[in-house]
């Protein structure tokens, strides 16, 4: 649905438990309990007929008898009672609910029926649900604890969302030992409405939220959760941990590229790394994460020390990050005579520094210290081993105190080996909101997972390239080969066809034609040339070499007459139902070429999935793959590639390897746009694409097509380039001006509309004196999530060079009913009426978003924008603190 009253859940003013009890233990009786304890500072209403009064409150028979206003109400009744309920709320005016009530769709058709009521009673009423089946909600600002957990919980930065009870206690009890506060704590049940990307976009919006971490079963409303997650992402880390997406034995299938795009893991894979968030695989990850953002800030880059009082403990560190690919970070000579004069003369030299197991308490402080100050290091790590002489407790007091009295430069890994020994040290790091590990490897891992979210912020802040040349595309050519297709009930198109399909969008195909006899093969063979490529062309049969059908490097009329009656018998014999239409004859393609899997299939939930990996009798042997989602762009093309150990190979074994990628970069991106424009192609697999240094091409493929279920882009889950949204506008002067929404290798182009900007229009635009974009505020008005966004640039089309004269976007809040927006027109370019057209061109999309209301701040100086906001009809309201107005204009209307 959309954060539409969440504010109900999350910051009530009053709740009302229902089913409230003074049985001790149970949940009624707990739920009054953490409330009334945390202590919420709102009105709390019990409410159960069977009591009179319950912990010093009235307690009221039903709803209707509060004659109060009640935002929350917490519910834990038998839930067949729950649609009854809901009913009393909406009397009641109640704007959001928790549903504590247990069922299950595991619980029959019986339950499932209720679950359809609930539904169907919160719809009617505009109450929002968390539920059924839920532990229920922490929320920190409101000092709500409206859950049954036995357990507390500390205030912290923490946003954590479980779609599992049993989950949600364990962190909780986890949480609690090693001292990690949460400002958020959501267990969601059965998700009827309230659902994880709902959430993501309300706790993620929260400033006091520091990261979020997540614990997924099922995942619903994909599109909405990529859409919030990729928002998120840019500015807080989101930690998930994904069971239950194995591949079932019934969804087996033959063929590498079948397997793959059916075992869910790797689809979600592909999911979260493009939203980017950090996958976790373990409980234990999922926690030490979750650690690591609540206490620690991320580290500067991949150089890490290891500071140690034992050296078995450092070989496991160090073979931990060689794992990992890293090593340790290599000291300064100024570093290693600092050290040299506090450390014995046996010490290591060498990082791991290696303390000695003698170390005192001041040792381990002055050795800290002198690695906080190292200019070569991004992080440290302290590996502590039991010593009787030196306490844990004292040691992390010393440690403590050395980040203390150096100031918090690095961030810090604190592994504690043992038990009972090193409990007061992991005790006291905890206490000053220090990580704690139990061993080298794990704490090699949160680090590594510290990287991992810098690497994906960079990635998610990257400019893509552009290509030297437009991409173009005959849609009207697919569009006759699918309609075709589907009129005939779908199925595999013939290698006609699917060359056609491929040709349409850009794909470069090798020339083939199917021969019906043996003579008609060589025919085309001698015209074509030699040596000679044979394939059986059926429809039926998708995997040629296991079939007999595939016959390479004929070299005369003779071998090509022979290899078709081969091809022949072999096909029917290993298929005899077969449709067999002839075989293919084409050129073999010459010099040292690599072979590719280039691919894609739709997958339930997620639509359309690109695949990229080796390809030809590579397939099966290596499983050398990669996947991702379109839309593509150059750099998401180029990641895709660089997952895979081909890459690797392409780039030390080919010719010109900048040109080769450059072409599986295009190649990719019109499959993706290819798969994004017809969702009626449901597999498409080219196998082999051959490159070398002559280029590449497509050898063989196959494409299936189905009747869609949504139509485009409905069922992509990111959302695609607007190219609709194309046009024409034409200003003072009848001069005409190409409007497009914005795309992501636009942003060097709006350093030049920036340059073109006079400081005053800087001023207005940007409520500052800047002085340049940054790399990171260029990707973030470039990228954008056209879902929630919209930014439109506007060009000359008469101008050789390309040139952005004017921007306006809007930024949908996340209930998507409003959003503000804002404009800039370079200097030379004011007057012409293009930013008045341009805001018109926006509005009429904000329409067809469903977006009700649009605001915008304008400085109080800046006349000519207010005297424009009069003309489109805005509400001026009264100058705010700052000199600055709020302009309203009602899109409803």
């Amino acid at each position: 649905m959309s954060i539409f009253n969440l504010e109900k859940i999350f910051i009530p003013s009053s709740v009302a438990v229902i089913g409230a009890s003074g049985k001790s233990g149970s949940i009624g009786e707990v739920l009054l309990r953490n409330l009334l304890g945390t202590p919420f500072e709102g009105a709390v209403f019990p409410v159960n007929p069977k009591y009179n009064h319950l912990m010093g409150l009235e307690c009221h028979p039903s709803l209707r008898e509060i004659r109060r206003p009640v935002d929350l109400a917490v519910i834990a009744v038998p839930v067949e009672q729950v649609p009854g309920v809901l009913d009393e709320c909406a009397e009641a005016g109640v704007g959001g609910a928790i549903i504590i009530s247990a069922a299950g769709k595991e619980a029959g058709k019986e339950c499932r029926s209720i679950e359809n009521a609930i539904r169907e009673h919160a719809d009617a009423a505009g109450i929002r649900i968390i539920g059924p089946n839920c532990m229920g909600v922490v929320s920190t600002p409101a000092k709500l604890n409206a859950t049954f957990a036995e357990r507390g919980h500390l205030s912290g930065g923490l946003a954590f969302i479980s779609q599992s009870g049993a989950m949600s206690a364990a962190i909780l009890d986890l949480s609690a030992r090693e001292r990690i506060g949460f400002r958020y704590f959501v267990s969601v049940g059965t998700v009827l409405d309230i659902d994880v990307g709902d959430l993501i976009d309300y706790l993620g919006n929260d400033p006091g939220v520091s990261a979020i971490v997540l614990y997924a079963e099922t995942l619903t409303a994909l599109r909405k959760f990529m859409s919030a997650a990729r928002a998120v992402s840019r500015v807080k880390p989101i930690v998930v941990l994904k069971s239950g997406c194995s591949a079932n034995d019934d969804e087996a299938a033959d063929g590498l590229e079948q397997r793959v795009l059916l075992e869910q893991s790797a689809v979600y894979d592909a999911a979260f790394k493009r939203a980017g968030m950090l996958r976790v695989k373990t409980m234990d990850e999922l926690f030490d994460c979750a650690e690591l953002f609540a206490k620690q800030h991320n580290p500067r880059g991949n150089r890490l020390c290891i500071l140690m009082n034992g050296d078995g403990p450092g070989v496991m560190a160090v073979d931990a990050l060689a794992s990992y690919g890293l090593k340790p970070a290599a000291l300064e000579p100024d570093t290693l005579e600092t050290l040299d004069r506090l450390l014995p003369s046996i010490w290591s030299r060498r990082n791991p520094i290696d303390l000695l197991g003698d170390a005192t308490p001041e040792r381990w402080k002055e050795a800290t210290k002198i690695c906080l100050s190292a200019r070569e290091l991004d992080a440290l790590m302290t590996v502590y081993v039991p010593q009787v002489h030196n306490p844990s407790a004292d040691v992390a007091e010393a440690l403590v105190s050395a980040f203390k009295e150096k100031g918090v430069s690095i961030p810090l890994f604190s592994v504690w080996m043992g038990g009972e020994g090193a409990d007061p040290g992991r005790e006291t790091m905890n206490r000053s909101a220090f990580p704690t590990y139990d061993s080298p490897e794990r704490a090699v891992a949160a680090f590594t997972y510290a990287l991992s979210y810098a690497r994906n912020l960079e990635m998610l802040q990257e400019i893509p390239p552009k290509f030297n040349r437009s991409l173009d595309f005959d849609q009207a050519k697919v569009k006759a080969v699918v309609q075709e297709a589907l009129k005939n009930g779908g199925g595999m198109l013939d290698t006609g066809q699917s060359r056609s399909v491929l040709d349409a969008y850009g794909i470069p195909v090798n020339p083939a034609e199917i021969a019906r006899g043996a003579d008609e093969a060589a025919l085309i063979a001698s015209r074509l040339g030699f040596p000679a490529a044979m394939k059986i062309a059926s429809p039926d049969i998708p995997h040629k070499s296991n079939a007999g059908g595939v016959e390479l490097n004929l070299r005369t009329p003779d071998e090509v007459r022979e290899a078709y009656e081969q091809i022949i018998a072999a096909a029917r014999t290993a298929h005899p139902d077969a449709r067999i239409d002839g075989v293919t004859v084409q050129p073999m393609l010459r010099g040292r070429m690599h072979e590719l899997l280039i691919g894609t299939k739709t997958v339930p939930d997620f639509g359309p999935v690109i695949l990229f990996g080796a390809g030809g009798l590579l397939t099966e042997l290596y499983e050398d793959y990669s996947l991702a989602l379109p839309p593509l762009s150059r750099l998401l093309a180029r990641r895709l590639m660089e997952e895979t150990r081909i890459y690797r190979l392409l780039q030390s074994h080919t010719r010109n390897p900048a040109l080769a990628l450059e072409l599986l970069e295009e190649v990719l991106i019109r499959l993706a746009q290819l798969v994004t424009d017809f969702p009626e192609i449901t597999e498409l697999v080219i196998n082999p694409f051959m490159i070398g240094p002559g280029g590449g091409m497509a050898v063989d493929a196959h494409i299936l097509i189905r009747q869609a279920d949504r139509p485009s882009p409905e069922h992509l889950v990111i959302s695609p380039y607007p190219n609709h949204y194309e046009g024409f506008i034409t200003v003072k002067g009848g001069k005409r001006i190409f409007v497009r929404p914005i795309k992501p290798e636009d942003a060097p182009l709006l350093t030049g509309l920036f340059s073109a900007l006079s400081p005053l229009s800087i001023y207005f635009r940007f409520f500052s004196p800047l002085k340049s974009l940054s790399t990171k505020m260029l990707a973030r008005l470039s990228q954008i999530d056209y879902d929630r966004e919209m930014a439109l640039v506007a060009f000359d089309p008469d101008e050789e060079e390309e040139k952005v004269l004017a921007v306006v976007r809007y930024m949908a809040v996340p209930r998507k009913e409003e959003a503000n927006f804002a404009v800039a027109v370079g200097s030379p370019w004011q007057g012409l009426g293009i930013g008045a057209a341009l805001m018109e061109r926006l509005f009429a999309i904000a329409r067809e978003e469903g977006i009700k209301k649009i605001t915008g701040e304008v400085l109080a100086e800046n006349y000519q924008m207010l005297a424009l906001a009069r003309r489109f009809g805005f509400e001026i309201g009264k100058t705010i603190e700052n000199g600055q107005y709020i302009i309203t204009l009602d899109l409803s209307k």
